[in-house]
């Protein structure tokens, strides 16, 4: 018995065609099996699967009845992609988690916007002291009050000018008020400051004579935004929580690090 090849094409465009334009009505575990058994290839099921509005069993055993009954692996990870729910505008729950923003970085550290890049800005080392006494912190511990900071170098190799934007990357569990931006004093050839560590809730005026505040606002996962319009010229720096977390046997100094800058008239 001879089959009419052209009459049978012509059926199966027909049916295409009936099938991709039932757009009010969903298209169903039924009607792909029909489309399989009807002779289409996988990539017709997948553009009607694509052109329809889904209305299908995803579940375990119409899964299982889709394989038995011939459907491919393709056709059915394509109907498992259609049958994920969209959010319709207007609809969407607010996130509990920040997104993150391209273009921005990543890497944990301190940047400052330059010519709409951010620049990432390179830490200096510290040498730590206490109270204003000459002798290593690690000969005395890790002391809960003031301390004092030395920098070598009359002033920090990044030059700024105000207006300044700068974007900060903190470790995951740290707060951006952890950080503290500090004015340093200018020496001859370094630059000093005094500050406070430990959480000690009293503290000497002297402690505090350095601090600056500061608002950082988060815009994305771990990464805060800092402006600072109004800064005068002179040297500045952020130091990061646990600047002071270096470890150094009896007699060896204690260092830790700053992210200097340095503002231009």
């Amino acid at each position: 018995m001879a089959y009419d090849v052209f009459a049978f094409d012509s059926f199966l465009c027909d049916v295409t065609h009936a099938v991709l334009s039932q757009a009010q009505k969903p298209l169903t575990n039924a009607d792909i099996v029909e489309m399989v058994k009807a002779g289409f290839d996988e990539e017709t099921i997948i553009k009607a699967i694509e052109a329809n509005k889904p209305g299908y069993d995803t579940s375990v055993q119409g899964l299982l009845a889709l394989k038995n009954a011939g459907v491919s692996a393709k056709v059915i990870n394509a109907l498992l992609t259609a049958a994920k729910p969209t959010v319709q505008p207007g609809s969407e729950k607010p996130s509990t988690t920040q997104p993150t923003v391209t273009g921005l970085p990543t890497e944990i550290g301190v940047y400052i916007k330059k010519d709409d890049q951010w620049v990432e800005i390179q830490p200096e080392v510290v040498n730590w002291k206490t109270g204003g006494v000459l002798k290593n912190i690690a000969s005395a511990g890790i002391v809960k009050g003031d301390v004092n900071g030395l920098i070598d170098g009359a002033h920090s190799r990044n030059a700024v000018k105000t207006p300044m934007q700068f974007l900060i990357v903190v470790p995951e569990g740290v707060a951006i008020t952890e950080y503290q931006l500090i004015h340093l004093r200018e020496k001859q050839d370094s630059r000093e400051f005094r500050t406070v560590t430990g959480g000690v809730l009293h503290v000497s005026t002297g402690a505090s004579r350095d601090l600056l505040q500061f608002e950082g606002t988060k815009i994305a996962n771990r990464t805060f935004s800092v402006n600072l319009p109004t800064l005068g010229a002179g040297e500045y720096g952020f130091l990061p929580p646990g600047a002071m977390a270096g470890s150094g046997g009896a007699g060896a100094a204690r260092l830790g690090k700053m992210y200097t800058f340095r503002v231009s008239e």
